[in-house]
């Protein structure tokens, strides 16, 4: 008779271990008990009895054994991100002891989008942690569904992003910037100078692309769609922001992004917008925060809303 789904919780709560889905991890994603045993600090028989052991507490086999190591069964593969899940979990929660044991005030999980860190964070943030040093943030950068599924798991305290359709219950939306998508360009390119371009000049200058499903790539697209001729375009699609720089000053590029995202270079002088091209209205970017916030991630917020509000308050 086959165990149920109760049976096998209550064997893993009672004799499973956190060094076993450690063990689990690696050589599904390793192939090979050796590797496995040299990257997790273990012999390679401790690695062998491990993982015999939880494929026992589980009755099924988790790995096909071939001459050059191991295979995920399809079962393991479905096993897989719920166990990075769990150790992503775990990580989470010795960084949240060792940083009280460390600060005493608290540590703040943020995720924010790219347009965000690069409008808003890549500031605010540094003048926070000089200012309130005894608060710990933790950053990581997600987009689109990502930063949904973030709240959607509880991996997230605060959250930086553009305004969702609707915001997940308990949480509202504070709007902190507002932003557009602007054509950008290297300062040497041809149109950087000009005071004003016409659609013709821009189908005329090669282009590099934000990935599809991208805002900026669905309203490139439109753009394109009104041109006699199809845009020439660079053969790499990204939005990481070092390549992008790159590439509209090494190949007199243009590219359409979120002011919000380029804010920081266009200050620097590495990249130009592009005058009179059309600009597009965008959501704005600001807090998603819950209804019930620990000490420190209210004082966060409230750090960000003001600083959000400075320059605000400098062009008034």
């Amino acid at each position: 008779m086959l165990p149920t789904a109760s049976a096998l919780l209550n064997r893993l709560l009672a004799r499973g271990k956190f060094r076993h889905v450690q063990v689990l991890l690696k050589l599904a994603q390793l192939g090979s008990v050796q590797r496995t045993a040299t990257a997790v600090g273990m012999t390679q028989s401790s690695v062998t009895q491990s993982l015999a052991y939880i494929e026992g507490l589980l009755e099924t086999s988790l790995f096909q054994r071939h001459a050059r190591g191991v295979r995920p069964t399809a079962l393991c593969n479905e096993l897989v991100p719920v166990l990075r899940q769990l150790m992503q979990g775990m990580t989470q929660g010795a960084e949240l002891v060792a940083a009280f044991q460390r600060r005493g005030e608290g540590v703040v999980r943020l995720v924010a989008s790219g347009s965000a860190i690069n409008g808003l964070l890549e500031a605010a943030l540094v003048q926070f942690a000089r200012r309130v040093p005894a608060i710990e943030v933790h950053l990581r950068e997600a987009e689109a569904e990502e930063l949904l599924l973030a709240i959607a798991h509880g991996e997230v305290d605060l959250m930086v992003c553009r305004r969702p359709e609707s915001a997940p219950e308990g949480w509202h939306f504070v709007p902190l910037l507002d932003d557009q998508l602007v054509v950008t360009c290297g300062p040497r390119h041809p149109l950087a100078q000009r005071r004003r371009v016409g659609e013709a000049d821009l189908a005329h200058h090669g282009w590099v692309l934000a990935p599809a499903g991208s805002l900026a790539r669905e309203r490139f697209d439109a753009m394109a769609a009104t041109w006699s001729a199809a845009p020439r375009t660079l053969p790499l699609v990204t939005r990481n922001m070092t390549l992008l720089v790159r590439l509209m000053q090494e190949h007199e590029a243009l590219t359409l992004l979120p002011l919000s995202f380029v804010r920081q270079r266009l200050a620097r002088g590495d990249i130009r917008v592009v005058k009179g091209a059309p600009a597009h209205p965008l959501r704005p970017i600001g807090l998603l925060q819950p209804a019930a916030m620990s000490e420190a991630a209210a004082r966060l917020a409230s750090f960000l809303v003001k600083a959000a509000d400075t320059p605000r308050r400098a062009r008034a």
